[in-house]
């Protein structure tokens, strides 16, 4: 092992014992650090040059979209902040060179409000119609899982990781560790929503208690990131919905909802626990019939007598 790879594998393990990053980021650094190693040929540290950096960038350029590249950077950015920290090198290789470039601006695709009414009628007929206990039983959890993303715009992640004690069906709240260690209550406002999710708790009672995770499988798993993918692509052709939904895609439809319905930024913000107010301002871009109602109603072309 090089030096180079033996000292990323010490700040793997730093970022886990003393940053205590959760999984999910510890796999995208050492993915992304990996591929940094692999990249150059076996090195020092102490030799790892701004032109070889400013390499791997071009490198990355061709083989990733923006976004993806801005990540790697981020990571191997952090990496050499832990050797200056720990006096590894002399000088940062990263304060030579400039590194910023402009990212296209994506805006969330959200699902329409008849399109989500429609897919989860569909689920709800599924459940009522369904032939064995073992269909009625998917088609219950899955009702509460989607009613769940669209009530509290809650990430799959975060959805999938929630304790049995997170969810408080008496106060009506989800306790939602996010990003960062983040934690954050999000009130559930809905009575439809509440009774799909205490029917489903009570039908997996044993299996919850089992294994403590609030969504599970009829094997008493925590039910997977993956498992809710699928789910969403068989209701969706079930429906005969022409188009692609993801679960983040109910995200991005709750807080542009909210922000139509004249809800201000900064609560969507704390609900979604985004960190930064800049990053809930993306659904600016989106609230179009918010746009096309002020535009309508507030521009002073209408008062005209042409």
């Amino acid at each position: 092992m090089n030096s180079l790879q033996k000292y990323v594998e010490i700040y793997l393990g730093f970022c886990q014992t003393q940053k205590r990053l959760n999984e999910k980021t510890l796999h995208a650094y050492k993915i992304d650090l990996t591929q940094f190693c692999q990249y150059i040929h076996p090195i020092d540290i102490s030799e790892i040059t701004p032109e070889i950096l400013e390499g791997f960038i071009a490198y990355l350029h061709k083989q990733y979209q923006p976004k993806t590249v801005k990540r790697k950077i981020a990571s191997l950015k952090a990496l050499f902040r832990y050797f200056e920290y720990k006096e590894l090198i002399s000088q940062n290789p990263f304060n030579r060179i400039q590194v910023k470039f402009r990212e296209p601006a994506l805006l969330p695709k959200t699902i329409p409000l008849y399109t989500v009414e429609a897919f989860l009628s569909t689920i709800y007929k599924q459940a009522s119609n369904a032939r064995t206990d073992y269909q009625k039983r998917n088609a219950l959890r899955d009702a509460a899982v989607i009613e769940l993303l669209f009530a509290t715009g809650i990430r799959i992640s975060e959805l999938c990781s929630l304790n049995v004690d997170d969810v408080n069906l008496h106060d009506r709240t989800v306790l939602i560790y996010g990003k960062g260690s983040r934690e954050r209550k999000v009130q559930i406002g809905s009575d439809d929503v509440i009774s799909i999710l205490s029917k489903y708790k009570n039908n997996y009672a044993e299996e919850i208690r089992c294994c403590r995770y609030f969504f599970v499988n009829q094997s008493g798993r925590r039910l997977s990131e993956q498992s809710v993918r699928r789910m969403i692509n068989n209701y969706t052709s079930l429906a005969a919905i022409d188009l692609h939904i993801t679960p983040h895609m109910f995200r991005h439809t709750f807080a542009t909802s909210l922000l139509e319905a004249d809800v201000d930024i900064r609560y969507i913000q704390e609900i979604l626990g985004h960190s930064s107010i800049t990053v809930t301002e993306i659904y600016t871009h989106v609230a179009m019939s918010k746009q096309r109602d002020i535009l309508t109603t507030k521009h002073p072309r209408k008062d005209f007598h042409i």
